[in-house]
């Protein structure tokens, strides 16, 4: 595995869209884990919403090299802080600690992750009381208690442990009738492969539909066992990182036994999909069938939240069932902000975060899942002919990329910045451009289901391009153009 030199010196201490991450041993260390956890843990109970008389705070880790030992040691912080930490007895599932919260009625949580990042990367995740991330002001208020210097002198002590998994799993039961998915799939004759990608979602699937799916080879797992190096490469849910899953779906259904692939990433919070065929199915993909199931076969109430980067067909779907669409900036705090607000029927990303209204304001892979068998079962067809079905019913297949472009330093990054907000293109790729969208970053719409953005990272020269087109041909073509575009500036 190539990666690229460790730095040398620790970056400063700042949250992120959704928590503080870096370097195990140079950014992430117990000397500086050990404030941070407290100044979290302090924050939690100073913003306690009136009523809530809990001094719980749920602690959680993922499957990362001393993931379990440092969430151990940060509950000597949460007692400093005065607090009483309930840690989980195993890596869990990211969601499992934000269902922990709600049904301890507890503070918050604190996890330990650093969800789809390389190997060497650790981080702590916040949750807050509602069962989701905290957000921006929340975490502004941690490190402002971090600059102020203020001395909480860890407490050792013994730890109560509980059964954040077991507790997750039963809560998912009452959710979905997960015995009734496991027959479905039987009748379907549809096997679903799991690709965990070592993370800590592993064996949450087979446990929830059962040792007689699992006897009756509905279910099945890979890359189950831990593994804190992932294979070689960071446990993101993208294709080029699921070879093996596509080859094992290809192999099961050329050998007759019709499979799809369901792949979680390292803390099991994004979810992405291999067809029967072994196509590739990012939430650009599941987001329509989401919204399709839950609106059309379940007739549950609310509106649809889509990022600006998510693919036009949920939008299609969404409107054909006289549903309501709401399109916000790129990032899952944006979703839940609306989820905590009104009703909504389902939120997500084109980066496999996807949450619903009748669950948690937080991205939840493995309630996912069920609700994709679910919709299959359902549908009662597998699932590349249901989202062939639903690409016909909105005008047509469309492709989509998405390109990450490394800029030379953050002056070429400003200059970028200043051309596309003075004069961004009227033409791309020989067509001319119809709207310009400022939601985040630069949207360029060239037609129907055909698009190009261009958005910046929040502190890097790193511009990422998403496109939607017609097809794969001329995606890459928009891509190619976009990418000449700003190595010209």
């Amino acid at each position: 595995m190539s990666s690229a030199p460790l730095p040398l010196e620790a970056a400063p201490i700042a949250f992120g869209t959704d928590g503080w991450r870096g370097i195990l041993g140079v950014d992430i260390t117990l000397e500086r884990l050990l404030p941070v956890a407290a100044a979290a843990a302090a924050e939690l109970a100073h913003a306690a919403p009136d009523g809530l008389n809990s001094r719980e705070v749920v602690i959680g880790y993922d499957r990362r090299f001393l993931a379990p030992e440092l969430a151990e040691a940060i509950c000597s912080a949460v007692r400093g802080a005065g607090l009483k930490p309930m840690l989980a007895s195993s890596p869990t599932p990211t969601p499992a600690a934000s269902w922990a919260v709600v049904q301890r009625g507890a503070l918050g949580a604190l996890v330990i992750t650093a969800s789809h990042n390389p190997p060497e990367w650790l981080g702590l995740k916040i949750k807050g009381p509602f069962g989701g991330s905290v957000e921006g002001d929340f975490t502004q208020r941690v490190e402002t208690r971090l600059a102020a210097g203020g001395i909480t002198v860890p407490q050792p002590g013994d730890t109560d442990r509980f059964d954040a998994l077991g507790a997750y799993l039963e809560g998912l039961r009452a959710k979905v009738d997960t015995a009734a998915l496991a027959a479905g799939l039987q009748r379907l004759g549809l096997t679903v492969i799991v690709d965990p990608m070592h993370g800590s979602a592993a064996g949450v699937l087979p446990a929830l539909l059962g040792e007689a799916a699992v006897a009756a080879g509905a279910i099945q797992e890979i890359r189950s066992q831990r593994d804190p190096l992932f294979g070689g490469h960071p446990p993101e849910p993208l294709a080029p990182y699921l070879q093996e899953l596509i080859a094992t779906v290809r192999r099961s259904s050329a050998g007759g036994q019709p499979a799809m692939g369901i792949v979680f990433d390292g803390d099991g919070d994004r979810i992405a999909a291999v067809d029967e065929h072994g196509r590739f199915c990012s939430t650009q993909l599941l987001m329509p069938l989401f919204i399709d199931h839950l609106a059309r076969a379940r007739q549950l109430p609310g509106v649809v939240i889509k990022t600006v980067s998510g693919s036009d067909l949920m939008q299609q779907v969404a409107e054909d069932l006289g549903r309501t669409v709401l399109e916000k900036p790129v990032g899952f705090k944006y979703i839940a902000a609306e989820m905590l607000a009104g009703e909504v029927l389902v939120g997500g990303e084109e980066s496999g975060g996807v949450g619903f209204g009748m669950h948690l304001p937080e991205r939840d892979a493995p309630f996912a899942a069920l609700l994709l068998i679910e919709a299959l079962v359902e549908g009662g067809v597998p699932l590349g002919q249901r989202i062939d079905a639903l690409q016909r019913r909105g005008g047509g297949a469309a492709a989509y990329d998405r390109l990450d472009l490394r800029l030379p330093d953050m002056a070429a990054r400003a200059r970028l910045e200043a051309l596309l907000a003075s004069t961004p293109p009227a033409e791309v790729a020989g067509l001319p451009v119809q709207a310009v969208i400022r939601t985040d970053g630069v949207k360029l719409r060239l037609g129907p289901s055909h698009w190009l953005m261009l958005r910046f990272s929040g502190t890097e020269p790193l511009l990422r391009l998403y496109c939607e087109a017609p097809g794969e041909e001329r995606v890459a073509a928009v891509l190619s153009w976009a990418r000449e575009l700003a190595e010209q500036v």
